[in-house]
């Protein structure tokens, strides 16, 4: 079950009511009324619900965990579409979501802020995670669906009226559609719906809707990227003009192992092949020409890897901009939030991987791939034609 747990108050932060005065305009008068909780804007779910009938719904403090992810944590995309899981079921059960204040930050794509000695859990946590707030802005998703963060007087006071309430104040789901959790009394009645998502991860909730089911854009929570990123990515996009982007992700889906005979197999055998730049040059030729000012994000590590792009296209990378990110950017979440806003005002945006029809790629291997599919990698177009 999810663990509702009741933090000390923060005597930082002071809940802010604002007035927001009604403007005259061609002789209508419009009166423009929001709610604010400790100091987030939030959308009312429900123009005619008064304070006394706003409901919850909560999934955890931490995505992903209750689960295998405890203790670990996916990247930032898997965690994205968790969070996106979540908030699509506040949407559609008209309640207010209780957002995790600080989203974990996974090993494999972040460098700094790791610490392995003997502190609580409580700290290492704290050591390993970013506060919400600096990656995402929580007024601009109030906008689409209202939350909380769980660190907010909001959620402390409603911990203290759910406590007084007994059953009617909260019901503990695991495993109910929320299909059910809108059309039964028992649990649509309840003040706040504390649900316990699948051990997988919070997105397995969402596997079972049909496509044409989904309430929620999958680049919702890349646009609400927090203020600070989306003025850093604008203040760099202008600096580069007119431009073409392409995301070149290598890194960790490189990975290969051996089977029981010893011969090297991957899950994605042309990846490795597709994403050198003397293979990027022959692919996107045919969508970018050449004198082209090229932007490129990669989790590449190899210093120098796509200069070979520079004998067609003028490259750019993030990285060509310390001055204004370096104050700015405190882990590779924000960078990569950075570098996707960048991406997607280029004229031509080329993925690693086919996502949706229409996309521009570098590489035809599939990007969910069966696990146990793995295959000899192929390195050249002579051991594709054998």
């Amino acid at each position: 079950m999810a663990i509702l747990r009741i933090k000390q108050r923060s005597s930082q932060r002071v809940p802010i009511v604002r007035v927001i005065v009604g403007a005259v305009a061609l002789g209508i008068l419009f009166a423009i009324r929001s709610f604010y909780f400790s100091g987030y804007l939030t959308a009312s779910p429900d123009s005619k619900l008064d304070d006394k009938e706003r409901k919850f719904v909560y999934w955890g403090s931490r995505i992903d965990c209750p689960g295998k992810h405890c203790d670990s944590c996916a990247g930032l995309a898997h965690q994205e579409s968790s969070l996106r899981c979540a908030l699509e079921e506040a949407l559609f059960l008209n309640r207010i979501f209780v957002m995790p204040s600080r989203m974990c930050l996974s090993k494999i794509h972040n460098t700094k802020g790791f610490h392995s000695d003997n502190t609580t859990a409580d700290v290492r946590w704290e050591e390993n995670s970013c506060a919400m707030d600096s990656l995402y802005d929580l007024d601009l998703i109030s906008q689409t669906v209202p939350v909380i963060p769980d660190n907010s007087n909001t959620w402390f006071n409603l911990l203290s009226k759910v406590k007084k309430l007994g059953k009617k104040g909260v019901v503990n789901v695991k495993g109910v559609s929320r299909a059910e959790l809108k059309g039964n009394n028992y649990y649509s009645d309840a003040l706040l719906i504390n649900r316990t998502a699948s051990p997988l991860a919070w997105f397995a909730e969402c596997r079972e809707r049909k496509r044409e089911s989904v309430m929620l854009p999958y680049s919702l929570l890349p646009e609400m990227a927090s203020k600070r990123l989306r003025d850093a990515a604008k203040e760099i996009k202008g600096l580069i003009g007119d431009y073409d982007g392409i995301h070149v992700r290598r890194g960790d889906r490189l990975k290969t192992r051996k089977d029981g005979f010893g011969v090297v197999k991957s899950l994605w055998p042309h990846l490795d092949r597709d994403t050198r730049p003397q293979f990027i040059l022959k692919r996107i030729a045919k969508w970018v020409p050449p004198g082209r000012t090229l932007f490129v994000a990669s989790n590449e590590r190899t210093p120098n890897f796509f200069a070979p792009l520079s004998s067609r296209y003028k490259v750019v990378y993030s990285s060509n901009f310390s001055e204004i990110l370096d104050p700015l950017i405190e882990n590779n979440y924000q960078l990569f939030m950075v570098e996707r806003l960048i991406l997607h005002g280029a004229k031509t945006f080329i993925k690693t991987f086919k996502e949706d029809e229409g996309d521009l790629f570098l590489t035809d291997d599939a990007k969910k791939t069966n696990s146990k599919d793995w295959k000899i990698p192929v390195y050249t177009d002579e051991e594709e034609k054998s």
